[in-house]
């Protein structure tokens, strides 16, 4: 049975919905792969993705000597929503509008891969 190694980014300052088409490009990809895509776009996303990825790939080989980047792929990535800060713009007549500041939790999963 194959092994998974996590890691987890909380209270990043992007919406998950900006995030989450980067992270369906690179679920299911080789490690090296996911690296690759990720490395090439400009997405804010993109970078804390990386950085969590990195992570991911760094637990497994620490916790498990003989592994390999070669031998993981992305078994799971997903975005949730964390705590929004409300903001205040005022606006005239006394009126407001509401500027929500939305942050994201990352977590990504990494697998050995099971050649058969």
């Amino acid at each position: 049975m194959a092994k998974s190694y996590r890691a987890v980014a909380k209270y990043l300052s992007v919406s998950p919905s900006k995030v989450r088409p980067v992270a369906n490009l690179v679920r299911g990809k080789s490690y090296e792969e996911a690296y690759g895509i990720l490395m090439a776009m400009p997405q804010k996303g993109a970078r804390l993705i990386l950085k969590v990825l990195e992570s991911a790939g760094a637990n497994a080989m620490y916790q498990d000597n003989k592994l390999d980047e070669s031998q993981l792929y992305v078994s799971t990535i997903y975005i949730d929503g964390g705590p929004v800060s409300k903001r205040v713009w005022p606006r005239s007549h006394g009126k407001r509008d509401i500027l929500l500041r939305r942050t994201s939790h990352i977590t990504v999963e990494v697998s050995e891969s099971v050649e058969e």
